[in-house]
């Protein structure tokens, strides 16, 4: 199925989102990205907490088991939706990452974007109202895919044996991207391709400081939970995701 836009992308996907994500999070998330979410993120009990993207709420579920206080964002109405009917005491609002319309400037300690920002058209824009809705001194952790390495565009070498990216265009190059359904979904994917340089200087130009970075992979007391050899030599070779924490 072809989207035109976005938002039309993730109205349709949203059952099958909530499939991929339950309520802790794909393989991907609990094996090597959430540690380090976590770690960025401290100690959120009695945080104000922004989870800016939340699609169909499972981290936010999993913020308030922890004590802060959260609202959670995301520009599909059907994506609300369904984090509303999951998790009825947290407060939910359809809005776009690119403008936080809905939310108060200075008003977050902590503002959390877990897959997020290769999936919105206008960067800047994005990080521009993370920073204008933090308190002073406030905290963005921002996990995104790695713009790296491509994971709907790797193949193994029949030849070698080796592990290969496939690149369409120049890699310093913005580009909307398609890519073929995946696992259990129906619809193509729209994301949107740009320079780990490209971040890093709109993370500056917006204030913000960089004050931890990390390529999360599994750690060793995770290996249990790797359901297979491939799993785990995947999660222990590869990044599949870049994390940042920014300070106001």
């Amino acid at each position: 199925m072809k989207h035109e836009n976005t938002v039309d992308f993730w109205d349709d996907v949203a059952e099958d989102w909530e499939i991929q994500v339950g309520t802790d999070g794909d393989a991907n998330r609990r094996l090597n990205s959430d540690p380090v979410l976590w770690q960025f993120a401290g100690d959120v009990n009695g945080l104000k907490v922004l989870d800016a993207g939340c699609g169909t709420g499972y981290l936010s579920g999993l913020l308030e088991k922890k004590g802060a206080v959260v609202t959670g964002v995301d520009f599909s109405e059907k994506m609300i939706r369904i984090a509303r009917k999951n998790n009825p005491e947290i407060d939910f609002d359809v809005d776009s990452c690119s403008e936080l319309s809905s939310q108060a400037n200075e008003c977050f300690d902590l503002l959390i974007a877990n897959y997020v920002l290769m999936d919105v058209e206008d960067l800047e824009s994005a990080v521009n109202a993370f920073y204008r809705v933090l308190k002073p001194n406030g905290v963005a952790v921002l996990v995104f895919s790695h713009p790296c390495f491509p994971q709907a565009r790797r193949f193994t070498s029949q030849e070698t044996g080796e592990l290969c990216y496939a690149w369409k265009n120049n890699y310093f190059e913005r580009v909307r991207c398609v890519d073929p359904p995946w696992n259990h979904f129906r619809s193509e994917f729209i994301w949107f391709h740009r320079s780990l340089s490209d971040y890093w200087r709109a993370f500056k130009s917006a204030g913000f400081a960089v004050i931890d970075f990390e390529e999360p992979r599994i750690k060793e007391d995770r290996y249990e939970f790797a359901t297979n050899q491939k799993m785990l030599e995947s999660c222990t070779t590869r990044p599949f995701s870049v994390a940042f924490k920014l300070k106001k």
